[in-house]
């Protein structure tokens, strides 16, 4: 199953206090350098116009090194790092066991300090499994499987995914939404290219399975891995392609019970349903229409000792963390080493972070922000906000190929869109959630079982406008469309990212553009399909949908040249609400800091104008170290663009950006004026 709320998640980066302020010299103390920018990080001898990623990174990108158990490394990377680091410390202290019993300290410090028991692990091997295995093994009918596969303790994959989310096309309530799942690897062309590496991959796939069910005593484990490879084929063939997964109209297909039943006959509805607790829900949301059906007759006619197969398969590895050192080598081994090029698996503490943030995030997020935001961050980035606002506004009104009636609600939308920041108001009460320090294979079950339960107690109610759905400690961000709203967690806010005692045309290359991309995605090609209430509905005039469109198909044109490997090219579409937000983000945020200089001229810092400073501080902030194969699973499966092109794929459309470096014709990004994309 699939929890949550739909949302555009992005990565992001903030910084300024002094959003408001005129054009000043930063003071000595920021993070980085003099004024906040990384003058030792680019290459002067790459040409601006040649390669702006590397005339920015250059350096950096020459001389940091790639740590053995990452998959990719970047400045945001370092921002995790420290993130983790300081987690690390807060759940230390609470693992002592000196907090009260059945306080918020004592139930991060229980789980995290169970995860670390890596002895009481092995002595339990497989018998925490040993149930779930038991009744997998016991499924007869295919109503057995759909029980099973909707069980929330069990966690497993499924064909038919759903989930409780927010209803589009009314966000004042929750609803179940269904969508295609059941695979794997990173995305259906995994299963379906010819390639010699996907070749490749699909072997090493059904190696690493026959290999893991051999390990758990699993029977005939050589034909169990070929079953299994075949029907996660079989599942791949019907699902959509990943660009048109994004489109938010054609993925909200509202069915009563009655519809479903009809449209789906083969699926046991009510069987599942009731397994997951569900059972009295009158209506449901269908994501891939035209997918269901043929899912469902694919269900029915595999035999239930393949699902059986797939089901014990996919239980292991989801579970291979809390199972012994075998399993999870085993799982690594394929997963984060073959699969992403991953040299070590991270040490067992790091992994422990990240199971007890994903349990208990707004318990840890709670002591987190006490210890590492003080109130006069979130102050800094609210003023930074309402200048980007500002500047969005005066773009608006000034866009040349909007309709006065579309521009009115847009500048509607703008009003009431709403930033968080830092941290939730209201803390999510974890006292139901039952913890032991003895048990940590039983407290990820409960705690997953809390969460579905959670969500399925809203049904019915009122949405949480309030709600987070990210902890403070991530390092992150997104727009939600149904809440329009943007969330900006507290470890994100801090240098580089976000430095108050920065140079403003740092800040607002930086986390100035990333919350511009952020409110951006509120005017992207999805995010704009909701109006300033979150409703999901057409509120563009015809010629503005049509204006609009020749905009972005000539943005995604772009990006579909990009190839980061041999053979691996960016998908424009599927990356085009990300570009558009980027492109957007660096736009508005330069005109936001032309609008804090108040018509005064920016100072000169180590020889580099306000708007140099500015466009570098954006290459810096993106900066990142890929291995191959995460960077191919990232070009295929992601709807962000690799980092390259985050900032040259940008900076080639803005005017501004030939200016300050002087960028020829004959300079390889250079493009013609006439062929520039400008949307916001």
């Amino acid at each position: 199953m699939r929890y949550g709320s739909t949302l555009h998640k992005c990565v992001l980066s903030l910084a300024a206090a002094c959003l408001i302020a005129g054009p000043a010299v930063a003071a000595p103390q920021a993070a980085i350098g003099d004024f906040g920018l990384d003058l030792a990080g680019g290459d002067p001898a790459i040409r601006a116009g040649d390669d702006f990623f590397r005339h920015g990174a250059g350096h950096w990108l020459q001389t940091e090194q790639l740590p053995a158990d990452r998959t990719t490394w970047s400045t945001l990377g370092k921002l995790s790092d420290l993130s983790q680091q300081r987690v690390r410390a807060i759940l230390e202290t609470a693992a002592d066991g000196m907090a009260p019993a059945g306080s918020v300290e004592r139930k991060i410090g229980d789980y995290y300090a169970s995860f670390l028991d890596t002895g009481q692990i092995e002595t339990l091997g497989l018998a925490p499994a040993a149930p779930a295995l038991a009744a997998i093994a016991g499924a007869t009918t295919h109503e057995d499987i759909a029980r099973l596969l909707a069980r929330p303790d069990l966690g497993l994959p499924t064909p038919m995914e759903f989930g409780i989310t927010l209803d589009r096309k009314n966000p004042d309530r929750y609803v179940v939404m269904i969508s295609h799942g059941g695979l794997a690897l990173p995305e259906r062309d995994f299963y379906l290219r010819d390639d010699e590496q996907f070749k490749t991959i699909r072997t090493q796939y059904r190696e690493h399975m026959q290999r893991l069910l051999a390990l758990t005593g699993q029977a005939e484990p050589t034909v169990s891995a070929a079953a299994i490879l075949a029907l996660e084929t079989e599942i791949a063939r019907l699902h959509w392609p990943v660009a048109e997964r994004r489109d938010r109209d054609r993925t909200y297909n509202a069915r009563t019970r009655a519809e479903l039943d009809a449209l789906a006959p083969e699926f046991p509805w009510a069987a599942t349903f009731e397994a997951a607790g569900i059972a009295d829900i009158k209506d449901v949301v269908v994501a891939e229409l035209s997918a269901i059906a043929p899912l469902a007759k694919l269900f029915r006619a595999t035999p239930v000792a393949t699902w059986r197969q797939y089901l014990s398969y996919h239980y292991l590895s989801e579970h291979a963390s809390l199972l012994p050192t075998t399993v999870d080598a085993e799982v690594f081994s394929f997963y984060g080493h073959t699969l992403n090029g991953q040299p070590e698996q991270k040490t067992r503490w790091k992994r422990a972070v990240d199971a007890t943030n994903g349990a208990l995030g707004e318990a840890v997020g709670q002591v987190y922000v006490d210890r590492h935001f003080p109130p006069a961050s979130k102050a800094a980035v609210l003023l930074l906000v309402e200048n980007l606002r500002h500047a969005y506004a005066e773009r608006l009104a000034h866009s040349s190929w909007m309709s006065a009636e579309t521009r009115a609600i847009a500048a509607e939308k703008l009003a009431l869109f709403r930033p968080k920041i830092g941290y939730p108001d209201h803390w999510r009460d974890y006292s139901a959630l039952d913890i032991s320090r003895a048990d940590a294979f039983g407290n990820r079950v409960r705690a997953s079982l809390y969460e579905w339960q959670r969500e399925v107690a809203r049904l019915g109610k009122p949405t949480d406008r309030d709600e987070w759905f990210m902890s403070p400690q991530t390092v992150n961000a997104y727009y939600n469309p149904a809440f329009n709203e943007v969330v900006f967690p507290a470890a994100i806010l801090q240098p580089p990212m976000f430095d108050p005692a920065a140079d403003p045309a740092v800040n607002y290359g930086a986390i100035g553009a990333v919350i511009g991309h952020e409110m951006g995605h509120g005017f992207d090609d999805q995010g704009s399909k909701s109006d300033a209430h979150g409703v999901l509905r057409p509120w563009w005039k015809d010629a503005d949908v049509a204006a609009f469109k020749v905009l972005g198909d000539r943005l995604a044109s772009q990006y579909d040249a990009y190839e980061p490997l041999p053979g691996i090219k960016v998908n424009g579409r599927l990356t085009l609400g990300e570009n558009i937000g980027d492109l957007g983000g660096i736009s508005v945020s330069l005109e936001a800091y032309h609008l804090s200089l108040h018509d005064q001229q920016a100072p000169v810092l180590a020889q580099l104008s306000g708007e140099q400073r500015f466009f570098l501080s954006w290459a810096q902030a993106w900066r990142t170290l890929y291995r191959d194969q995460s960077l191919r699973n990232q070009t295929m499966s992601d709807p962000h663009s690799p980092s390259m092109y985050r900032v040259n794929g940008v900076v080639r459309n803005v005017d501004a950006w030939y200016e300050a470096f002087g960028v020829k014709p004959d300079d390889k990004l250079y493009l013609p004026p006439g062929e520039r994309v400008r949307i916001w």
